[in-house]
């Protein structure tokens, strides 16, 4: 915390900083015998009627009153990466977006509005990755006229907590009464490392999603849109670890490779088999055809909530690199359940 020459705590920061990376420290209970402080680092989104709104890494915002801070400062951007595989938010956004296409999309400046008949929130909604080239009250309108034309809710997906994310847009949608309804990170990691976890031994790998691997694939019912949608991607490749008897697979996964970059998602397990190391299995054979592609490099996204998959993840040398969130738009419904 900012400290000056005679060792009293300073504030340096004014509503001039709205948008840069800050550390503030507030008192907890004004007046109270014993002070007692805590600290917020974000975003400071906003300063206004003497309340400053600070977003944090994980999108939660916090509304400190001007009265209670007794020091604060600019602080350097938060790095893209302390070990592992550098990359900017928008970099990882547009990577993440060719690996889960959907069928229709349509561009409004720099944002891309993307549609799949409601199949997931990634592939049905805006992804703003710069200037709409409209002021932002008319972009969100012709968003919700575009969504409302295919009977979708219109969503709004964004980031934050990394180099280049959208704390400001957050705070503009929500002061719009837009709804946040899903946060999960975004994690990367070296692809190496994943490939030297396990043998693969047993994992079937194919180029598209059988019945057998559609059995065990979470999502029940999947329609043609879904996978049409689950097959795109520079070079997509699906693993099976079959199952006992004819019943479905005992694990699978899938991995869009492009560029150096390999993403894996839909790494599941049959209840009965987990704690056996299979999904371990699964994404180091994966690893290896990316590793003999090109890759160097991997992702994955991951809800917080999720703490299995976050224990596994971390163990084989992933991290947080930031949070990304969607947005509803007031008075819209939502069919797309809790995942995203």
């Amino acid at each position: 915390m900012e400290i000056s020459a005679t060792g009293r705590l300073e504030v340096r920061i004014t509503p001039a900083d709205v948008g840069k990376r800050v550390s503030v420290r507030c008192l907890e209970e004004p007046g109270a015998t014993s002070e007692k402080f805590t600290d917020t680092v974000g975003v400071l989104t906003s300063w206004d009627s003497g309340v400053l709104m600070i977003t944090r890494r994980s999108g939660e915002s916090v509304r400190i009153p001007e009265a209670v801070v007794v020091a604060g400062k600019v602080v350097p951007a938060a790095p893209a990466r302390r070990r592992g595989p550098a990359a900017t938010y928008p970099e990882l956004a547009r990577i993440a977006s060719r690996g889960w296409q959907p069928l229709e999309s349509e561009r409004l400046g720099e944002w891309e509005l993307r549609a799949a008949s409601g199949f997931t929130r990634r592939a049905n909604c805006v992804l703003p990755l710069g200037d709409p080239g409209l002021p932002l009250d008319a972009a969100l309108a012709a968003v919700r006229r575009w969504y409302r034309e295919r009977g979708l809710p219109a969503y709004v997906q964004t980031a934050t907590g990394a180099e280049d994310t959208q704390e400001l847009l957050c705070a503009e949608l929500e002061r719009r009464g837009w709804v946040r309804e899903v946060t999960a990170e975004v994690w990367t990691g070296a692809l190496a490392p994943v490939a030297d976890r396990a043998e693969g031994a047993g994992v079937a790998l194919a180029r598209q999603a059988d019945e057998a691997w559609l059995a065990r694939y979470q999502r029940k019912g999947v329609s043609e849109v879904a996978l049409r949608v689950l097959g795109t991607g520079p070079s997509v490749w699906f693993a099976t670890v079959p199952g006992e008897g004819g019943v479905p697979p005992a694990a699978i996964g899938r991995c869009v490779v492009d560029g150096r970059w390999a993403g894996f998602a839909a790494v599941e397990v049959d209840p009965g088999r987990r704690r056996q190391g299979l999904a371990t299995q699964v994404m180091a054979a994966l690893a290896r055809r990316a590793l003999d592609e090109g890759a160097s490099a991997a992702w994955l996204q991951v809800e917080t909530d999720n703490e299995s998959a976050r224990a596994l993840y971390a163990a084989l040398g992933f991290s947080p690199h930031h949070a990304y969130h969607h947005y509803r738009a007031p008075d819209e419904q939502s069919e797309h359940g809790g995942r995203a």
